[in-house]
């Protein structure tokens, strides 16, 4: 997808993988036999070790948020449903195993380096800051006012370098004020569809708990399919993922329109699925789970 005129494109051969959001999708998941095939690919095991470039202005209280996520995802002895257990299904991957996230280097990018109008060979650009070491994810998150080519038909994306190393990175962009009614759903009202009022964001911020749904999606697909030979299903440029093949879906009963049984917290009236460290409430997707062949969800 990237230029073939881009300086980059003699070191990299950039492989994208993007996520789509759109909610009246989900309840086909339920609906057909799903089996995402393995392609004998190397899956991303062990400490797995996430570098965060921030591209444009965060608010502490926003990278606040990403960081006690992906924390999350290691909490021991966590207040059950967890995002700990969510991402645990990621284990039962054949060619996988127990993967602990640590959250690495921190890039902040405040100055808008290179603009705010972005193409993909800008994200690989981007990602590369991050480092390029084994069994590490180098994560672009851009703020609201960037923007990103295809943001919106795309919430975010994830792929890999070639070249003299191998780097495994994804981006995600804050949909705030460009696209919340794709990227942000169910806590905007969705462009397409059941026109029903949106959920409360479990952190209070519409656009970084709509980048915590996508994040927890391109993550689980970087690690079950890094280096597009592992877990997915259609074709090696469109993949459904262990988490896009269940695009909608968050708790039991979910229909086109409705998120499915979720969690709700009397004293805000958020809506959310799963508990992290600090007291944080996340809403986290369904993942399919290779031993049930189905989307697995944790209320």
């Amino acid at each position: 997808m990237a230029s073939t005129t881009s300086p980059y494109s003699i070191l990299f051969l950039i492989v994208f993988t993007s996520v789509f959001v759109e909610p009246s999708n989900g309840a086909l998941v339920k609906q057909q036999p799903l089996l995402l095939k393995y392609h004998n690919g190397s899956l991303l095991k062990g400490t797995i070790t996430i570098n965060l470039i921030w591209y444009g202005n965060f608010t502490p209280s926003q990278r606040s948020i990403i960081v006690d996520f992906l924390q999350s995802l290691n909490a021991q002895h966590a207040v059950e449903p967890s995002a700990a257990r969510w991402w645990r299904t990621t284990e039962k991957y054949k060619g996988g195993g127990t993967s602990k996230v640590v959250v690495g280097t921190q890039v902040i990018d405040e100055s808008y380096s290179i603009g705010k109008y972005l193409k993909n060979v800008h994200i690989v650009k981007l990602a590369t800051k991050g480092g390029t070491l084994n069994e590490t994810i180098n994560v672009v998150l851009t703020a609201k006012d960037v923007y990103v080519d295809g943001f919106g038909s795309r919430c975010g994306t994830h792929g890999s370098t070639r070249g003299w190393t191998r780097v495994a990175y994804a981006w995600v962009g804050n949909s705030e004020t460009q696209c919340p009614g794709q990227c942000a759903w169910p806590f905007y009202k969705p462009i397409y569809g059941p026109q029903g009022p949106p959920l409360v964001a479990p952190n209070g911020d519409v656009g970084v708990d709509g980048m915590i749904i996508n994040l927890a999606t391109v993550l689980a697909g970087t690690v079950t399919n890094p280096f597009n030979n592992g877990y997915f299903q259609g074709p090696v440029t469109a993949p459904l993922e262990a988490v896009s093949a269940c695009t909608g879906v968050f708790g039991s009963g979910a229909y086109p329109g409705y998120t499915g049984r979720v969690l709700l917290d009397k004293v805000s009236g958020a809506s959310y699925n799963a508990h992290g460290i600090n007291g944080r409430k996340f809403l986290l997707p369904a993942m399919w789970d290779p031993r049930s062949s189905a989307c697995s969800t944790l209320v």
